[in-house]
């Protein structure tokens, strides 16, 4: 097939599943066109069969905002008349999905037929299509769309209440290839992060309020007066600046540690001890799934769609929103066993690589795009 994918490049994780998602299509022998406006963080190497095709968003000075729906529109058109599209696949209904749409009109008019499809990740229903002003138009792209996928169950019913779909919504969970996601122990890194007697916690995310950096910040800095440890905070972002400075007026700076954004991610995984998040909601939590395949135990709030990735009391310990005090004391037990953080080690890894495979999850994207080709063909 010949597949377009559309997808914001950034350090989320609906940029990192559509890049991985595309390069995972394209050893497949499926021909990938990844369109955005920049080069996707997961896109560090060349990969045969993967075209990536940059958004050009210009700021004219007729416009207090650029019109970035619009080239992207225009992107897809340009692609899928010089490229012969099959299909497009958008993430993120607003505004990508809408964009599609837009295009598929626009080709329509020339008798070409573009089906496209959706995959919600989360942000787009729970708080941008929540919006009174965007709602309709959400419902009214969903409603258009050739098909709908959803990373979680949580999030299929979440968009079945909020929209009153009555459409189908796949459920198709994120990934991970076992192949690259596994331990691989580097002991230099590890004792540049960390004294020998020390436990590492990590965290990865693009900084956003919604991961609530805050309360992991706050949780260690009751935790390591217990456990000897440093946190590991990946990634960047609007929260990270406020970050740094809570670090500092708790007096936990220097054991705190900003590498940035990394792509050798799976190397800061295998030296942890143990993966931590605080989200005020979760559609998925591809960076915990991603922790686990490395063999790190997860320890986080019971919110969305984190429950269908963790396995409570096996892989990882979950505990209500906002009790922060029992987000450390759930830290801090696993830390203190050695013996159960292992048995919860081996269970992750197998959990990720079991149920989260790219070789299960690729294929039902692979039957999801036929069918919509051969529904469009009739």
């Amino acid at each position: 097939m010949n597949i377009g994918i559309v997808c914001y490049p950034t350090y989320g994780g609906s940029g990192i599943a559509a890049t991985e998602l595309g390069k995972n299509l394209a050893r497949r022998g499926h021909r990938v066109h990844l369109i955005s406006y920049a080069q996707p963080i997961r896109m560090f190497e060349m990969c045969e069969n993967v075209i990536f095709h940059k958004v050009e968003v210009n700021a004219y000075p007729l416009f207090r905002y650029p019109p970035y729906s619009l080239e992207i529109t225009a992107t897809i058109v340009d692609v899928a008349r010089e490229e012969g599209l099959d299909v497009v696949h958008a993430h993120y209904a607003i505004p990508h999905g809408m964009s599609a749409l837009n295009a598929r009109m626009i080709l329509e008019n020339d008798g070409l037929r573009l089906p496209f499809v959706i995959t919600l990740h989360g942000t787009d229903i729970t708080i941008v299509g929540m919006e009174p002003a965007m709602s309709r138009v959400t419902r009214y792209i969903l409603q258009q769309a050739d098909a709908v996928s959803s990373v979680s169950e949580y999030l299929r019913e979440e968009t079945n209440k909020y929209f009153c779909m009555n459409c189908a919504i796949d459920v198709i969970p994120n990934f991970i290839d076992p192949e690259v996601f596994h331990p691989q122990h580097n002991s230099s890194l590890r004792q540049r992060l960390a004294k020998e007697d020390e436990k590492i916690l990590v965290h990865a995310s693009n900084f956003r309020p919604v991961k609530n950096i805050p309360h992991i910040i706050e949780m260690f800095a009751n935790l390591h007066q217990q456990v000897p440890a440093r946190l590991v905070l990946i990634g960047d972002g609007p929260e990270r600046s406020a970050a740094e400075h809570l670090c500092k007026t708790l007096g936990i700076r220097d054991h705190v540690v900003f590498p940035g954004m990394r792509s050798n991610i799976v190397e800061f995984l295998s030296v942890a001890d143990l993966y931590i998040m605080a989200s005020q909601t979760e559609s998925f939590g591809l960076s915990a799934l991603e922790a686990m395949a490395c063999g790190l135990p997860v320890v986080a709030y019971r919110v969305g769609g984190v429950p269908e990735v963790v396995a409570e009391g096996v892989t990882g310990l979950l505990v209500s929103k906002d009790d922060i005090a029992e987000l450390g004391r759930a830290a801090a037990r696993l830390l203190q066993d050695d013996e159960l953080r292992a048995s919860y080690s081996v269970a992750a890894r197998q959990r990720a690589s079991k149920v989260f495979s790219h070789e299960r999850v690729v294929s039902q994207y692979e039957r999801l795009y036929r069918r919509v080709i051969d529904q469009s063909s009739f």
